[in-house]
């Protein structure tokens, strides 16, 4: 048994990332029609495993040390700079990079036909995927660590 251990918070957030993930090729499936399993690896999407991640993590924490911890608030901290990070400045970029690419294609009127040429475009988040990130997030590390108890 693992409950209220430091390995408790560690599982938490592992599977908070690793099921975001798994999640995203299905709402890439149901947007595209087409499953693709490098979504497994991919930045960007719904739902953002950054924000699924850290909030496993901080609610385990909470869960275990308290919601009036040191633990729980220094955890509380780092989950809003990853989630505003997610949402703000990877988004920025990728909404750079997009236009980057449209005046490369522009420039040079062509398809640009290898993808290396380009610039990653989908590198950050929509407010909504960071929301669903962070209820998923929440509700794994709850699930977690009830099952433990029994």
């Amino acid at each position: 048994m693992i409950l209220n251990t430091g390995y408790e918070a560690i599982i938490s957030g592992l599977l908070g990332v690793f099921i975001a993930q798994a999640l995203k090729i299905l709402t890439h499936y149901m947007k595209t029609k087409e499953i693709d399993v490098g979504m497994l690896s991919s930045t960007g999407g719904m739902p953002s495993s950054h924000s699924a991640g850290v909030c496993a993590l901080t609610t385990s924490l909470g869960l275990i040390a308290g919601f009036d911890s040191l633990f729980f608030a220094l955890s509380s901290g780092y989950a809003l700079v990853v989630m505003h990070d997610a949402a703000g400045l990877r988004k920025n970029a990728g909404d750079i990079a997009r236009i980057v690419n449209q005046m490369i294609k522009d420039f040079y009127k062509s398809d640009m036909k290898t993808k290396s040429a380009q610039l990653k475009e989908l590198l950050g988040h929509t407010p909504k995927e960071v929301i669903a990130g962070f209820f998923l997030g929440c509700i794994i590390a709850v699930i977690l660590h009830y099952s433990l108890m029994m």
